[in-house]
């Protein structure tokens, strides 16, 4: 059976006016969702997520922790832990380094998860090359939850 039956939404988590969840979601805890953000089926946001407002995310699509979506974005495939993306459709803008920032991340974590981020983004790499130069280079928790994210993706991330 493809489907869960049930949706599921954490602690502590903000809906604003208009915003619409669908079936079989699974959001974390902490996660903001802006005046009509849209959860089609089966997609999951991790903790801290925040979802601009007019956007949309695809069904099962994947949204990792502390990933940010801009407003009025279009998001069809999978966004990877700790990224910024915006547009239609959407584009990776860089890592969330202010929320990170604001949520207590150590300079060390935010400049390892920024040095991954240009192997994923910036570096013309294959995705399983720059996961195993992420891996080969920082042993970091918050570096493996990037990477665990990455890994995770059935979709293909926004790239």
């Amino acid at each position: 059976m493809q489907d869960r039956g049930v949706t599921t939404i954490g602690s502590r988590n903000l809906f604003m006016a208009y915003s619409h969840v669908g079936h079989d979601c699974l959001i974390g805890d902490d996660c903001i969702l802006a005046n009509q953000a849209t959860l089609a089926g089966h997609v999951t946001l991790g903790n801290f997520s925040i979802l601009g407002g007019l956007s949309a995310i695809h069904q099962f699509c994947h949204m990792g922790e502390h990933a940010m979506v801009g407003g009025c974005s279009a998001i069809t495939k999978d966004i990877p832990a700790f990224i910024m993306v915006s547009g239609n459709p959407a584009a990776p803008h860089g890592l969330n380094s202010i929320g990170l920032k604001r949520r207590g991340f150590s300079a060390e974590a935010i400049k390892a998860l920024g040095e991954g981020y240009r192997l994923v983004y910036r570096k013309g790499l294959t995705l399983e090359q720059a996961i195993a130069e992420i891996e080969r280079r920082f042993a970091l928790e918050e570096t493996q939850r990037f990477v665990d994210s990455l890994k995770v993706s059935q979709r293909g991330i926004i790239r």
